[in-house]
């Protein structure tokens, strides 16, 4: 039963339509872009470069350790309750994180903050899977459609920090109220359509068996393995790119926010397309490939391309994230085929990548760093991404 009293209440008993799950990804991820890709930055002022890799670990760490007992927790509140308190606790962690108060204060509201983030990712998934329901073959369109609306907000939320911030770092703070204050209308959602949301059935999470039937399902193990080292590379644009495009090349915020809104941009104009195409014809793994051979390539590019050239930097992020939207689109596509919305314990295990590879693609970069110049690091990177080029070739096509 749900904790929380609705208004605008739906009709008794009646799912949500899917087109709040548009509305509710875009909120979500413009909220989450708005402050991702300034955190490390503004951490600076509380952390050093070695701690904040570690503070990074830490939140992600917890998050990993949560998903063990988030079946649990759904079967016991539901997946709408659940995702209220989170959200809750999210925007009170923004707050918390605007406002400054202390090193220690604003270290604990941050872990808090990359604790939360991926359980709440989890919950819409829930929300998501379960709307489809059994129309399969719409898959791919739909989170194609959602992966296009997410990016559009992602590309919002790098333009407004520049917008916020300038060429002040001083004013960072802010964007973590503006966050805050979006977010809250993702709660006025939720209350509004989802009070009726009727939960699938979750099983009771059992740790080895989850990862015994993961592993013994080949296509599944592959494709989270893929998911996966997307997941390290994303971690790096969130951390690393930012560090060495304001401490190593000096650029203003409100130049990083263009240049990662231009990468983003190719989120928005590809991932619908991706997702049609894989629906009509099922090539999931000739696109996977060729997405990890983009991000493979202009990774390792990133260690080349030292000069101010901001055009030049814009139109590397943007070709990078062209491979980003191939590999997303079809890990998801795929993965998501295969599971229905009771499948919970499964798509734990999916979303598990991302705080897991938050952990290894900051201990990751915090070792590359204690070996090699700034510039070098992405190399290590691009390396780490040819397994999973490889891991491609041995997944089925359906």
């Amino acid at each position: 039963m749900p904790l929380f009293l609705p208004f605008g209440r739906r009709r008794l008993g009646a799912q949500p339509a899917f087109w709040t799950i548009y509305v509710l990804s875009v909120v979500f991820n413009f909220h989450s872009l708005l402050v991702a890709y300034s955190n490390s930055s503004y951490m600076e002022r509380f952390a050093t470069p070695e701690v904040i890799g570690m503070l990074y670990t830490i939140g992600s760490a917890l998050a990993v350790l949560a998903f063990l007992f988030i079946t649990r927790i759904l079967r016991i509140v539901g997946n709408v309750t659940l995702t209220l308190w989170l959200a809750c606790i999210e925007i009170l962690s923004l707050i918390v994180l605007g406002c400054a108060f202390g090193g220690a204060t604003t270290i604990v509201a941050f872990v808090v903050f990359i604790t939360i983030n991926p359980l709440l990712y989890l919950t819409l998934d829930i929300f998501s899977e379960t709307l489809i329901g059994e129309g399969e073959h719409t898959t791919g369109s739909k989170r194609g459609l959602t992966l296009t609306l997410m990016s559009l907000a992602a590309m919002l939320g790098p333009l407004t920090l520049a917008l916020i911030v300038g060429d002040d770092a001083s004013r960072l703070h802010i964007t973590y109220f503006v966050s805050a204050a979006v977010f809250s209308s993702f709660v006025l959602i939720i209350l509004a359509y989802y009070i009726s949301f009727k939960d699938p059935v979750y099983p009771e999470l059992n740790v080895r068996g989850s990862i015994r039937a993961v592993w013994e399902k080949r296509n599944v193990r592959i494709v989270c393995m893929l998911h996966f080292a997307l997941q390290v590379f994303f971690s790096w644009m969130i951390i690393y790119v930012p560090m060495y495009l304001v401490v190593e090349l000096g650029f203003a915020w409100n130049v990083i926010g263009s240049i990662f809104a231009a990468g983003l941009f190719a989120y928005v104009i590809c991932e619908y397309p991706i997702g049609l195409w894989v629906d009509r014809d099922n090539s999931e793994k000739t696109l996977m490939a060729f997405g990890f051979v983009i991000l493979i390539i202009t990774t390792a590019t990133i260690s080349f391309l030292t000069a101010v050239s901001v055009i030049a930097w814009m139109v590397l992020m943007f070709v990078s994230r062209i491979g980003a939207s191939l590999v997303e689109v079809t890990t998801e596509s795929y993965f998501f085929k295969q599971i229905k919305g009771s499948d919970a314990n499964t798509i734990s295990f999916f979303r598990l990548t991302r705080p897991l590879a938050m952990i290894g693609g900051s201990l990751l970069g915090s070792v590359s760093l204690l070996y090699l110049p700034f510039s070098l690091i992405f190399i290590i990177l691009s390396i780490a991404l040819v397994p999973a080029l490889y891991l491609t070739q041995y997944i089925q096509d359906y």
